[in-house]
């Protein structure tokens, strides 16, 4: 066999991994899938219930004006017994840390992460023109618990935004919790979320994806779970760099 129809240990090992690994198919990104789920929720967003479903938003004669995600969660309380609660027959609560936040990508190639993980609470007025409102631990406050807030006047400097919810602490219960996003562009109508998948082993969320098609939107359902941020950011192919840390 000639050097040059020998192949190396790295490639054989490839090939073999993509026969049968099923792939995310977000463009280019070599990751692979998550776990796909139906979204549920009544009223004016049935004809996105399913992942992989959009709609467009023709771009206005102005600039958009600012777009709002929010999360909130119907029960942020899941219960826990150690050997102490069991002998005493005791079932003490513990609240989950439900997180939002997004993955972007602007028209000049800068890719990053908003979330309260690490502080990265973007900026409304400078790039990346995206904001996080703050880190909601307990889910008590009226309204949304968290919401990212997107300046629409600078939509023309975006090219997509991934938004996820992740549970940072507590038991992964997605049907305990019961969370869901509403994606709130003025003029049309609100984009809801409600999660229903019953894999705890997975605490990440791709909710749902804005992207800028000749300065309108897309905006798609994903509903894709993922056991981490690495996972889900090698699927959608942003390509950073996540250590591991807290808050």
């Amino acid at each position: 066999m000639t050097k040059s129809n020998q192949k190396t240990s790295v490639q054989s090992i490839t090939e073999a991994t993509l026969s049968v690994a099923q792939f995310s198919g977000h463009g280019r990104s070599l990751g692979a899938a998550g776990v796909r789920a139906a979204s549920d929720h009544p009223g004016n967003c049935e004809f996105l219930g399913q992942p992989g479903q959009s709609i467009a938003i023709s771009p206005q004669d102005k600039e958009f004006e600012s777009i709002l995600i929010g999360v909130e969660g119907d029960n942020r309380q899941v219960q826990e017994s150690g050997l102490i609660g069991k002998i005493f027959k005791k079932i003490r609560k513990i609240g989950v840390d439900l997180d939002i936040g997004c993955l972007y990508e602007l028209q000049d190639g800068t890719r990053g992460s908003i979330q309260a993980f690490g502080e990265k609470f973007g900026n409304l007025d400078e790039a990346p023109f995206i904001a996080l409102s703050g880190d909601e631990c307990t889910g008590d406050a009226e309204g949304h618990d968290e919401y990212i807030l997107i300046n629409g006047e600078k939509w023309k400097e975006i090219k997509r935004i991934l938004v996820y919810i992740y549970i940072y602490n507590g038991a992964p219960s997605w049907s305990v919790i019961n969370p869901q996003i509403v994606v709130d562009v003025p003029g049309e109508n609100d984009l809801y979320v409600t999660l229903k998948a019953h894999d705890d082993s997975l605490a990440l969320c791709a909710v749902a994806e804005l992207e800028n098609v000749r300065n309108g939107i897309k905006l798609t359902n994903r509903t894709e779970y993922f056991p981490g941020h690495q996972e889900m950011d090698r699927a959608y192919g942003f390509g950073l760099v996540w250590e591991d840390g807290m808050k």
